[in-house]
């Protein structure tokens, strides 16, 4: 209890002094690290997010669907034939309750699920649409089904190279896969490569995964309840997050176990009503997202168009081949590593197939698409809008929801609030586990990375750092770029796993522990 006030007091310091007028006046605290960041980094982030030569495509994107392709193909489209078990292994009918792990199948899917599903499912579909049209959907529901299979790939080999330890914990993810499984075929490199991944995703996790989350989760907050300071949203955040984290994956897993269905529910659930209601255009809809997709139908260069943000918005969204979500599923319990790869591959499909299709079907039915024939402007409640970006994505997703449930704005508050509380609580973890990679397994380490996590929360809500969050979304996708390039090295390993599995599992010779 002394140690949790003693935090607890850092914290309101910590607020006290970013909320100080001489560090926010107008070239203040956040103006000083724009201008810092955007010196330093601005070649790495337009490094990672620089588009193919001729094209608007960013080769990052690409070389994630190449991956998720090549995957596909070598493991025979997993994601379609290995679904049915997928869903017998969530359900708990093959967990032995002696096997080593932290964490059940159910948890470890709901805690990678908190941290892929977000903002990306509410703005960044909108951003997908509203600048590819509605056939943007279709790729974007193709680029989800490839993605379960560089799931499947990572997750594999996130149980079957993980450190467990005497008093049960675990710790897995590609440092762990790459430094181990690159020394047991002889190949130079991986104790590099590890590194880097294990850097980046450090940066990604104080950024991407909590910065950029509680500034977006402040914003939805002021603009409903009128405008405060954000630190007050930071320390709020800070506090819960903090009392959560501090008990580890077990209580990371309690939580989002918990808040991953009741957020899902409640978004998906509003959807329905509203595809419900409008059920006589749902046809109509999917032929605009077909006819869209091949057809000059694309708002921004047709079929190019439509299919750049389609691919771009669904790796963004479902973090396949990132090697993220690799981290937390290795805290399964299970002594086969093979069903933790067939779990995971579920979540692209949740996040990507079933809830950014649903905001895509929503928006295209409500009619939000429409432009102005004379300037070709989107038009948005009345209002003309040139451009749709993460901000106005937001409303026009909003504004879609609203123009059939009026209250659906406040919705979407809570909805916001807890994509970004549980994202958050996700990528404490992926970046504690980098963390400790690099500087021990130890409590005090430990606490120090869950410190210095949850003063990052109370910047993120007080400041506006764009340049911070864009370098934080380039180390995010920077560790796709070695995640990926391991996977290629190791994926005999997983295709070999696979095959035992499977012989075993038709032969009867593995069992379920529950009917």
């Amino acid at each position: 209890m002394k140690k949790l006030s003693l935090i607890f007091t850092y914290l309101i310091a910590f607020a006290a002094i970013i909320m100080s007028p001489s560090l926010f006046a107008a070239e203040g605290l956040d103006q000083a690290i724009n201008s810092f960041f955007s010196a330093s980094t601005g070649w790495f982030v337009g490094l990672i997010f620089a588009p193919i030569p001729g094209t608007s495509f960013p080769w990052i994107v690409l070389w994630l669907v190449i991956g998720a392709s090549v995957f596909s193909l070598y493991f025979g489209f997993i994601q379609f034939r290995g679904v049915g078990h997928s869903i017998s292994l969530v359900k708990g009918d093959y967990s032995n309750p002696n096997d080593a792990g932290e964490v059940s199948h159910f948890q470890a899917l709901t805690t990678a699920l908190s941290g892929t599903v977000g903002l990306g499912n509410i703005a960044g579909v909108a951003v997908a649409v509203g600048i590819g049209g509605a056939g943007a959907t279709f790729w974007m529901i193709l680029a989800g089904l490839l993605g379960m299979a560089s799931k499947f790939t990572e997750c594999t080999l996130g149980v079957k190279y993980r450190n467990e330890y005497a008093d049960g914990r675990v710790s897995g993810g590609p440092m762990y896969y790459i430094s181990k499984g690159f020394a047991e075929k002889g190949l130079p490199g991986g104790k590099l490569l590890a590194g880097l991944f294990a850097v980046f995703c450090i940066l990604g996790a104080f950024g991407g995964g909590n910065m950029f989350q509680a500034n977006q989760a402040h914003a939805q907050l002021s603009g409903v309840i009128g405008d405060y300071p954000g630190w007050i949203t930071g320390v709020v955040f800070a506090v819960i997050v903090f009392a959560v984290i501090v008990g580890g994956i077990k209580s990371i897993a309690n939580v989002t176990e918990k808040v991953v269905p009741f957020m899902g529910i409640l978004y998906v659930g509003a959807a329905l009503v509203i595809l419900l209601m409008n059920f006589d255009k749902i046809g109509w809809a999917f032929g605009q997202i077909i006819e869209g997709a091949f057809t000059g139908l694309g708002i921004a260069g047709g079929f190019v168009g439509a299919l750049i943000q389609g691919f771009k918005r669904a790796a963004f969204s479902n973090e396949a081949g990132v090697g993220s979500a690799a981290i937390a599923h290795s805290a399964v319990q299970t002594n086969e590593p093979v069903t933790e790869g067939l779990v995971s591959l579920l979540e692209p499909f949740i996040d990507t197939v079933v809830i950014c299709t649903m905001t895509a079907l929503v928006i295209i039915i409500t009619g939000q698409l429409m432009t102005d024939p004379a300037t070709g402007m989107y038009i948005l409640d009345g209002s003309k809008i040139a451009t749709v970006d993460g901000n106005s994505g937001v409303a026009l997703t909003s504004a879609a929801f609203g123009a059939s449930i009026s209250w659906f704005p406040y919705i979407l508050v809570i909805a916001v609030i807890l994509f970004a509380f549980s994202t958050m609580l996700s990528w404490s973890y992926y970046g504690l586990k980098a963390w400790t990679y690099l500087f021990g397994e130890s409590e005090k380490s430990e606490l120090t990375f869950k410190i210095i996590f949850c003063l990052f929360i109370i910047v993120g809500a007080a400041a506006s750092l764009g340049p911070v969050i864009d370098f934080s979304d380039a180390a995010i996708f920077a560790m796709a770029v070695v995640n990926i390039t391991g996977l290629y090295f190791l994926m005999p390993v997983v295709k070999k796993e696979l095959a035992s599995y499977m012989s075993r599992l038709e032969s009867g010779e593995i069992k379920k522990f529950k009917d």
